[in-house]
This record gives structure tokens, sequence and C-alpha cells, in this order.
């Protein structure tokens, strides 16, 4: 089918499951709850969540404004603890540790990709050493030449020498990808990663993230982006923080 916008999908992709337990999860809910209080509410992000981010696929979350989006990512991403339920990331139950433990898993087997490409690196750093440094970070070190091997699978070898400042967008979106990658972490979270993009730059960015996927990788991705959708293997759909079929 082709959207209003002209993108072709094979079928609807809301009309895909919300995956269960096949393949291997990298990252689980179970009756996942969470509330958020202020001084004169209580609004619940999330409730009774149940639901499991497979290895090796692209896994898009979808839902209105203030459907739990965000809180699930957050979650997911180590950042974060449930009020109740469970999170399992790499086999390990985050909403058991503390923020320090939650911190050492995160750092360990979780990247986290910020809507704007800038926010992803450090500006002093060339390609090269942002990739070396997220690798000894995860506490697998990788040598310049398996770090220039990796830029060049996406597309950035002939910037391996640049600094943020001297990369486009999608350079530097590309660039948070293989930081995100490198060390082979459980799962790359990212919150809307084209929103800051051109077509160009973010069809560039999906096509890095689907052939990383395909490799083995585990993405979970927010977004209201067709051409995201387009390279999802499944979706999890939220509606006032419940999980709804598409």
């Amino acid at each position: 089918m082709t959207d209003a916008e002209g993108f072709r999908f094979a079928a609807d992709p809301l009309d895909a499951p919300v995956f269960t337990e096949a393949p291997a999860a990298a990252a689980t809910c179970r009756g996942v709850g969470k509330t958020y209080r202020t001084a004169t509410e209580s609004v619940t992000a999330l409730d009774d969540v149940t639901l499991s981010i497979p290895r090796a696929r692209v896994t898009v979350v979808v839902g209105p404004s203030g459907s739990g989006k965000s809180s699930l990512l957050r979650l997911l991403a180590c950042i974060d603890s449930p009020d109740t339920g469970e999170v399992h990331v790499a086999g390990q139950r985050v909403d058991r540790l503390g923020a320090r433990g939650r911190r050492r898993l995160r750092q360990r087997q979780v990247a986290y990709l910020f809507q704007r490409p800038g926010e992803n690196l450090l500006p002093y750093l060339d390609a090269v050493a942002q990739v070396r440094l997220a690798a000894s970070l995860r506490g697998a070190p990788v040598t310049e030449a398996d770090a220039v091997a990796l830029l060049d699978r996406l597309g950035l070898a002939g910037r391996a020498d640049h600094h943020p400042a001297q990369l486009s967008g999608g350079e530097q979106q590309r660039l948070a990808v293989a930081c995100g990658v490198v060390g082979d972490p459980a799962l790359v979270v990212a919150d809307e990663p084209t929103a800051e993009l051109d077509t160009a730059a973010a069809e560039r960015v999906l096509t890095a993230m689907e052939d990383l996927a395909a490799a083995g990788v585990a993405f979970v991705l927010s977004s209201h982006d067709p051409r995201v959708m387009a390279i999802a293997d499944g979706f999890v759909r939220l509606d006032h923080g419940r999980l709804v079929d598409a």
C-alpha cells in the first residue's frame, strides 16, 4: 500500500502484531506501570505493559502524544525504573537496580540516541575517537582500524578524521549510530531519530539501522515518521499508557 505522503508499504504497517517472545529478546517488560506525580495530580504514563523487544529487529513504538512512548523508552534505556512490574535488559532485572546499577548496565548494554544528532557526540573528538571512546566505555575497546571499518560500513570512511561540527546532521546521526552499536550492546534506543533530518539524510540513517539490525543489533525507535515505519520489523502501539492492538 502507499500512504498519503507516497511512501510504499507491502501492507498496513500497524497491522503487524506486537512482539511476544520470539525471536530471543533483548529486553522485556512484564506488567509495567509508571506514574508521575506533581503537587496537584498523578499522571499514569504506563499501565500494565507487557512486551518483548527482539534481538536483530527494528521495533517501532507508536502512539499519540502523551501515550507513554518516551516513558517506555526511558525504562528500556535503563534511565528510569518502573513503579510496578519488571523490566529486563540483557538478562538483568532493571527494576531491582538503583541509579548506580542502572548506569553501569546502561553503559555496557544500552545505547540511547537523542533526537538532535549533535547531542549524541562530543564536540572535541573526531569520528574515530568517538567510536573508540564508546567502545572503551562499553568495556570492549576496538582498534583504529576496526573503528574505521565500522564508519566505512555506515558510509563515513571519508569523515573518519572529522569533528561533529564538520559533519552534516545526517552524518552526525550515523556517527551516533556507530557509537551506539560498537561493542555489541543488547539494545539501541532512539527517540524520534529522524525528526531533525531532511529526507536524504533520514534515509541514509535508516538504511544503516536496517543493515545493522540484520546483522544482529536490536533497535527500538519512537517515531511518527512513515520512513521509520517502512523499515520496522514490528510495532508496539500505546494509547493512554496501555498496550493496544494495532
